[in-house]
């Protein structure tokens, strides 16, 4: 169903819960509050023939695929903001709401994205002294309540880089764990991107004035922006804690590779010591040191195994062995 909900409100209390498609323009301390999922062209143009909304902007609303922007248009202002959610594997879903906002509606029109706004409406029509102050502080509702939905996201991706981490310290990661570490690496970064964009856009609501917004309701947007950063802060670090996975799991590595060439080094020196002096025994000479010695067989293992033993001893203080 394209309309969602289309209620018409006066000093914050319902009037007509299904609002018609022909219904009069509201009237003074009144306003229209439409949602809409996924509408056809005809659906955008008869909203846009009866509220007067730019062309531009009904285009980017039906588009699905912007960044998140504020921008006026004459008396309106129309808001563009991206939704994310957990989607396969470990990629992100996203989504984009369009609001248009005039001192007498607000119309969000979703795309992609699967949160409904119907709680948000409910909420604030428990709290009508609110809701009366008018339709800006409905889109602070909604862009509060479309970044508030970043956090259980980005907790969603903290358990997952925690998981990757622990286990990098076992052990190198796999070609496979590589793999997905730079898969999370990239749509964090992509993430990154769209929640500054959507700190922005809090920020400008919040610092600039903008039609339809009533300068007492810009405090509210400074929330959004808190929020819309922290997003952006943890998902930062999160790309930061990946990065330092692969180099502490490069360390690891290389400090067990370097306790092997140890080790192997120090085996090498200790098995050099029998093959030198069984090779200098083993060449076709008549004249060498005990060679014709009753004991002289039994003096050179004698010989042998002191150095060995020595050299052992040597290398498993030093921590070689």
């Amino acid at each position: 169903m394209t309309i969602v909900a289309a209620r018409r409100y006066r000093d914050g209390k319902v009037v007509d819960p299904a609002l018609p498609r022909d219904c009069a323009p509201p009237a003074h301390s009144e306003f229209d509050w439409i949602g809409l999922f996924e509408p056809t062209a005809e659906e955008m143009e008869h909203f846009r023939a009866k509220y007067g909304l730019h062309p531009l902007a009904v285009e980017d609303a039906q588009t699905g695929l912007n960044s998140p922007k504020a921008e006026a248009f004459g008396a309106q202002l129309f808001v563009i903001a991206r939704t994310a959610a957990k989607g396969e594997g470990d990629k992100i879903a996203y989504g984009q709401t369009a609001i248009f906002l005039g001192k007498d509606f607000i119309i969000t029109v979703r795309q992609g994205s699967t949160r409904a706004h119907l709680n948000v409406r409910k909420d604030l029509e428990a709290k009508s002294d609110r809701l009366g102050e008018g339709a800006d502080l409905v889109l602070h509702a909604v862009l509060d309540f479309i970044v508030d939905g970043y956090g259980p996201l980005l907790d969603d991706i903290e358990d997952t880089v925690g998981q990757l981490e622990e286990g990098a310290i076992g052990r190198f990661p796999d070609q496979a764990r590589i793999r997905r570490i730079f898969r999370l690496r990239r749509e964090l970064r992509r993430f990154e991107t769209i929640a500054g964009q959507m700190e922005e856009v809090a920020g400008k609501l919040a610092k600039v004035e903008q039609p339809a917004i009533d300068p007492r309701a810009r405090p509210y947007f400074r929330d959004v922006f808190d929020h819309a950063h922290r997003a952006a802060m943890r998902t930062r670090g999160l790309n930061e804690t990946l990065g330092y996975i692969l180099e502490v799991a490069g360390l690891l590595e290389q400090s067990r590779q370097g306790s092997i060439t140890r080790q192997l080094a120090a085996w090498a020196a200790i098995l050099a010591v029998p093959t030198a002096i069984a090779g200098i025994y083993g060449m076709n000479f008549d004249v060498m040191p005990e060679l014709r010695w009753e004991y002289g067989y039994f003096a050179v293992l004698g010989v042998i195994a002191s150095i060995c033993g020595l050299l052992y001893w040597q290398f498993k203080r030093i921590g070689w062995l």
